[in-house]
């Protein structure tokens, strides 16, 4: 018998009618509001960038738009193609159906760094700022994430006797580890922490590039670490070597900010003309 019995929420907060309010929709609004409203107070702490560019608090309202688009569009896309094409290949139309669950964080990644690009250009703004700021804010989203995986009974773990292992409706007689806790806790908690230690201690705005590095790196640590609690889904499985999807899709992740890490304290900090500003000093 779990100690912990997973109890059952209702994933429909709110039913009036045709119309629901899920969960599921609100963690996603929840994680949004709050990573822009955190970001906007990063970029007016003037000590956290000393002569580093950064946006104004007016690009990053307009900025936040963009990104919500990167954010559902590419998730859904993302898990569409890479987890379950079969299925949506015979019916177009259900990936539209944002509400009943199926996201790909590594989908919304790529959708949000291309709303990156985009608006950076637009805008005449630092892409790798914009990136910077996305990965001081992103942990806030997943944690949201994460929770309503939770409360939707689905991403569950693998088969355990650990005291606080849990039986979900749908996956069988026998208790699994509560991973999207796990996940919620490493991916939303633990990687929201760090950065902020970078960010905050060590001023590594000052440093472009380095905060994308280091949320890449450390999501796909995290992510690591989940995908062997975490049951792979259904229709893809186990895949070679004992690796599951999210394992083979964060590796790369971690290889790409690794070396945007590196790149970044070799460029040093910048100044407000965008150069190194260690080369400002220096007299021909």
């Amino acid at each position: 018998m779990p100690l912990f019995p997973y109890s059952a929420i209702d994933p429909v907060l709110i039913q009036l009618g045709p119309f629901a309010i899920r969960w599921y929709a609100l963690a996603y609004i929840a994680g949004i509001l709050l990573a822009w409203r955190y970001i906007t107070r990063l970029v007016r702490n003037d000590g956290l960038w000393r002569t580093t560019p950064r946006p104004a608090a007016l690009d990053i309202d307009d900025f936040v738009l963009w990104a919500t688009f990167g954010i559902v569009l590419g998730g859904r896309i993302g898990y569409a193609l890479t987890y379950n094409f079969p299925y949506y290949s015979q019916h177009p139309l259900q990936i539209l159906e944002v509400w009943e669950g199926g996201m790909s964080f590594h989908g919304g990644f790529l959708g949000t760094v291309l709303a990156i690009v985009l608006f950076s250009r637009r805008r005449k703004i630092s892409m790798l700022i914009l990136f910077d700021l996305t990965g001081t804010a992103a942990p806030i989203g997943l944690f949201f994430g994460r929770i309503a995986n939770f409360i939707n009974g689905e991403l569950w773990g693998r088969i355990s006797d650990v005291p606080w292992a849990m039986v979900f409706p749908g996956a069988g007689p026998l208790p699994r580890h509560p991973s999207q806790l796990y996940e919620a806790t490493l991916e939303g908690t633990v990687l929201f922490l760090a950065i902020r230690l970078l960010s905050h201690r060590f001023k590594m705005l000052q440093r472009p590039g380095f905060i994308a590095g280091a949320f890449a790196t450390g999501y796909g640590i995290a992510r690591l670490i989940g995908e062997h609690f975490r049951m792979p889904d259904a229709q893809i499985g186990y895949l070679s070597f004992g690796t599951t999807m999210g394992m083979q899709l964060s590796l790369p992740m971690i290889v790409a900010g690794v070396a945007l890490m590196i790149w970044a304290l070799k460029r040093g900090p910048t100044a407000e003309d965008g150069k190194p500003a260690a080369k400002l000093g220096k007299k021909a």
